[in-house]
């Protein structure tokens, strides 16, 4: 197939870009041509911003593709166009969401039919994400126009645009930190890798029963916050200091009562909240960062937040490949690559100020 991947440079989108490659099928990528990066030979690459109308319909009356892989829509505005531009030309549209939509739940594995949050707590993120998802089924139903979802949770793996999460969690254990670990580690997620990830897309496109449908994608197995620390310690071949900060310690953190200033640079991060920053949304976004925590405004910091993962293997056959160690031995690999050992850096002011808030408190 001749496939469209909007952006196509960076993180997941370059990761799908050399799977479809390596796989036999003719790649074009769209982006603003701003980001560099190693493509395979023969990705044919043309530049718009999707922030531009007019430019993005200019370009992509003349791009003759069979199918849409769109990695970068997040607003309704994006979506709207392209099924505009795209309606009666191509044969699938595979729109990447976010387990973000999902409501918080004591029972697991979430699936795909599991209460959304559109309430206050959700942000403008999520929200977008839902917006979209609501158009392209309302396409697929009214019009059939051919549009799959696919909702990614958690990512690692090469050049992740995210550095706080794992690349984060390897200069800890490099720098031999104190590690913080909430309440006492029990908490459990899953994470999946880039590149796994790419090749379920892959394996997703042209399948009829997918229109209309949407997918959770994420890894295949699960780990506790305590274990999260001790596989990167293992993968580097370290022994960590591992401090837990106390359920009581951490409610206080979570609910705002207390304040740890925040350097500028991380003082200034969006948390794509829909309401004025408050002390504790600060908080909790900062406490999530500690060990890898998805969407801390909606899952509280002691709930474990689990995605099935078994529709998409119904429909199409794919099996995550990676295990959640191997996915970190694997980002370690392309991490010493780069030589970011050396020369990456992290203001990690917020963590020592928690670091003696635990110590002074126990």
């Amino acid at each position: 197939m001749r496939v469209l991947v909007m952006g196509g440079t960076q993180f997941n989108g370059l990761a799908l870009v050399w799977e479809l490659a390596r796989n036999g099928h003719e790649v074009v990528i769209l982006n603003r041509g701003k980001s560099p990066a190693k493509l395979p030979i023969g990705v044919e690459r043309v530049i718009a911003d999707r922030m531009n109308e007019e430019q993005m319909r200019d370009v992509l009356s003349s791009v003759d593709v069979d199918a849409v892989i769109d990695v970068s829509a997040y607003r309704a505005e994006d979506v709207r166009l392209m099924v505009d531009i795209f309606r009666g030309r191509i044969a699938h549209y595979i729109f990447i969401s976010s387990t973000v939509i999902y409501a918080a739940s004591d029972h697991f594995p979430i699936t795909e039919n599991h209460c959304l949050e559109r309430g206050e707590i959700q942000n403008e993120y999520g929200s977008n994400k839902l917006e979209c998802e609501d158009i392209l089924v309302r396409e697929w139903r009214e019009n059939h126009f051919p549009a799959s979802i696919v909702a990614f949770s958690m990512v690692m793996g090469a050049f992740n645009i995210l550095p706080d999460r794992e690349q984060r969690m390897f200069q800890r254990v490099l720098q031999d930190r104190p590690i913080l670990i909430p309440g006492d580690g029990r908490m459990l997620q899953q994470i999946g890798h880039a590149d796994d990830q790419a090749r379920a897309l892959r394996m997703l496109l042209g399948e009829p029963r997918s229109f209309g449908e949407r997918y959770n994608l994420t890894g295949g197995d699960y780990f506790s916050q305590e274990g999260y620390v001790d596989t990167f310690a293992q993968v580097l071949g370290r022994v960590p200091e591992k401090i837990f900060i106390p359920a009581e310690v951490m409610e206080d953190l979570w609910q705002g009562r207390v304040e740890i200033k925040l350097p500028k640079a991380q003082a200034k991060v969006d948390i794509r909240a829909k309401v004025q920053i408050s002390q504790m949304m600060i908080n909790r976004f900062m406490l999530s960062m500690l060990v890898q925590q998805i969407a801390p405004h909606i899952h509280h910091w002691d709930r474990s937040a689990l995605f099935s993962i078994d529709k998409l293997r119904r429909h199409t056959g794919w099996e995550p490949e990676l295990t959640f160690t191997r996915s970190v031995e694997r980002t370690w690999d392309w991490y010493q690559r780069e030589g970011l050992p050396e020369s990456q850096s992290f203001d990690f002011s917020f963590e020592d100020e928690l670091v003696r808030l635990v110590r002074e408190q126990s």
